[in-house]
């Protein structure tokens, strides 16, 4: 066996024992590209699915997820650069978000029993595990200090409205408990790739989609867009992983790279069930320009790769929601919901008709409902939205 095919199977296993700790995405659509080598500390506040003592485990992807814009910095599948991780720790990052940690609880994360590691362009790779005692109500804190030896692109990361507060400081500051250095950070979320505690559940549940699955425009520290409600609702004895990312489309997915892997790397392990979530298409139609062929055509790969990897996987397929398309745009949304709603497409267990819920009455189906809408020009859901719809979600899936 190789190498490579080795550590996939390492890392598989680890993946049967942890589930993922929390509902934020933290997929990436962007990268830092800079003109010269920098050193800075990151520090994110994260609301957990369950607290108490917990052992945790991170696993990182040196690649981006999804495309960004017209791609002319980040696409899908770009391998991030050379980069160092100086220093990481968790703590208990209290009630409030405000850039200090609970005094003497920082606990040192690990690579291999080492406080730093070397990653290497499109590498994965797993922390040590870690133990913590997380109080009822309290954040986790994750700080980490990244240093790069050369100029260009390293880390990638996601670039989107903050759904969780963050700051960050230049220079190495990941050990300190105190806010002094930091400052609130702004359209930057960095962190591993998984954030995973060590808990045997039922079922995995993997919400895979664009900036709605997300949950851009919903409250900051507010968990209220519809992937983090179902998995509230359905319990912490489902494994719900939301990997949704700004601007994805499922060409993205379809290239068969980072971002698909992360789903495949959950499926076939052992006595877990596995659900898939695919909530992709308004990107597609949008940015991406594509026709209702195409955008057909990119989920049924999407699919036909995922059921190769694992024929035992459910995939649920939403609808495309309204995103108050016009003329052309509004004609290939019409076509892919009403391919999608009569026929489906070939392995899809279930079709969720989200953009029944989302949108207005007939004939203007493709106009979201105002009450949706975050405001009166962004037709992204807000959390009015994400709420009727997890509540809608969770009746017809149970």
């Amino acid at each position: 066996m190789g190498e490579h095919q080795t550590a996939e199977r390492n890392e598989g296993k680890i993946m049967e024992q942890y589930t993922s700790a929390t509902l934020i995405s933290s997929a990436a659509n962007f990268i830092m590209d800079r003109e010269e080598t920098f050193t800075h500390t990151y520090r994110t506040y994260v609301k957990l699915r369950e607290n108490g003592p917990l052992k945790l485990r991170f696993w990182h992807s040196n690649a981006v997820d999804s495309t960004w814009d017209k791609g002319e910095i980040a696409r899908a599948g770009m391998a991030g650069g050379p980069w160092v991780i100086e220093a990481a720790f968790i703590a208990d990052g209290g009630k409030e978000p405000d850039g200090t940690v609970e005094s003497g609880t920082q606990v040192a994360v690990t690579f291999g029993t080492s406080r730093s590691r070397e990653v290497a362009p499109g590498e994965t790779f797993w922390s040590d595990d870690v133990s913590i005692d997380l109080p009822e109500g309290h954040f986790l804190a994750f700080t980490w200090t990244i240093r790069t030896e050369q100029a260009g692109k390293s880390v990638p990361f996601n670039v989107e409205q903050m759904l969780v507060t963050a700051y960050d400081a230049p220079g190495n500051h990941a050990n300190e408990e105190s806010a002094g250095s930091f400052t609130l950070s702004d359209n930057m979320q960095v962190l591993p790739a998984f954030i995973g505690y060590e808990k045997q559940v039922d079922k995995r549940l993997l919400f895979f989609g664009d900036s709605i699955t997300q949950g851009v425009r919903t409250a900051k520290d507010g968990y209220e867009y519809w992937a983090a409600r179902i998995g509230e609702g359905l319990g912490a004895q489902y494994g719900a992983w939301n990997i949704g990312a700004g601007w994805a489309r499922a060409y993205d997915a379809a290239t068969n790279t980072a971002w698909l892997n992360k789903l495949k790397q959950q499926q076939g392990l052992s006595n877990q069930e596995t659900q898939i979530v695919l909530a992709l298409g308004v990107n597609d139609l949008d940015i991406g320009e594509r026709s209702a062929e195409q955008l057909l055509s990119d989920l049924q790969s999407i699919i036909s790769v995922l059921k190769e990897q694992d024929a035992s996987t459910e995939i649920i397929l939403f609808t495309v929601p309204p995103f108050n398309f016009v003329e052309q745009r509004e004609q290939e949304w019409r076509k892919v919901n009403e391919t999608i709603r009569t026929a489906s497409l070939p392995g899809v267990s279930r079709v969720f008709d989200i953009a029944a819920i989302l949108s207005q009455p007939a004939p203007n189906e493709h106009q979201e409902k105002r009450e949706y809408m975050s405001n009166q020009d962004d037709p992204h859901p807000n959390g009015l939205a994400g709420k009727t719809v997890a509540e809608a979600f969770l009746q017809w899936y149970r």
